[in-house]
């Protein structure tokens, strides 16, 4: 089973959520992301559908050290509108999330303590309609092996209920494989010691095995 720390949380499918305030109605979308580009296309897309609205406000976290993020006031008073945002991402405990909220003005000032607030309960009205799923954190492993190995390789595999997430079975056959982060070099070292057929605490990464080779992709 993968740790705790090898699990993240996002969402599973774009949601909306919709807020009226004072006569300003904001609109909100989040969206799944794992890249700058699909944040690009998603913003595109809302330029288009509410092109008359005041302002495009959003918050972004991408990836699972917490480093890659930004908030986007988009002319509202800073602070008002893209920190609420990524707040509520943050609160879900969410990351490869996008979320875009688009005002339409009402006529009524709302002050900065009104925009805080509604802001923040858009974005917190997509993200109680989505479906929150939880994902693991892996390495892609690239195993060039002989045919000859063939068979205790796939044994060992199956054994340590190891993911093929690619193949080929050309001349020269490899294997892309996912491991849970946390768990790769002991799960490499046990897979080395199934084809092996020897115990576990005789083998080390840098166990050679001849007519195989396993490296990061």
């Amino acid at each position: 089973m993968p740790s705790k720390e090898d699990i993240y949380k996002t969402i599973a499918a774009p949601v909306e959520g919709f807020l009226k305030e004072k006569g300003s109605k904001f609109y909100a979308y989040a969206y799944p992301v794992v890249n700058q580009k699909q944040i690009e296309t998603a913003q595109d897309e809302l330029r288009s559908l509410h092109s008359k609205a005041g302002h495009h406000c959003y918050a972004f976290r991408l990836g699972t050290d917490g480093n890659n993020f930004r908030a986007n006031d988009d002319g509202e008073p800073s602070g008002t509108a893209g920190k609420p945002i990524l707040g509520q991402i943050d609160k879900f405990e969410l990351t490869d999330v996008f979320i875009v909220v688009a005002r339409y003005f009402g006529g009524t000032l709302l002050g900065t303590g009104g925009l805080i607030q509604a802001y923040r309960s858009a974005a917190n009205e997509a993200l109680q309609n989505a479906e929150i799923v939880e994902k693991i954190i892996t390495n892609q492993c690239r195993i060039d092996f002989d045919y000859s190995l063939m068979a205790p390789l796939m044994n060992g595999l199956k054994r340590l209920k190891i993911d093929i997430v690619d193949r080929s079975f050309e001349e020269s056959a490899y294997l892309i494989v996912a491991i849970p982060k946390s768990e790769t070099e002991n799960q490499i070292i046990k897979l080395k010691a199934n084809i092996l057929g020897i115990s576990f605490d005789q083998v080390s990464m840098n166990t050679k095995i001849g007519g195989l080779k396993i490296s990061e992709v």
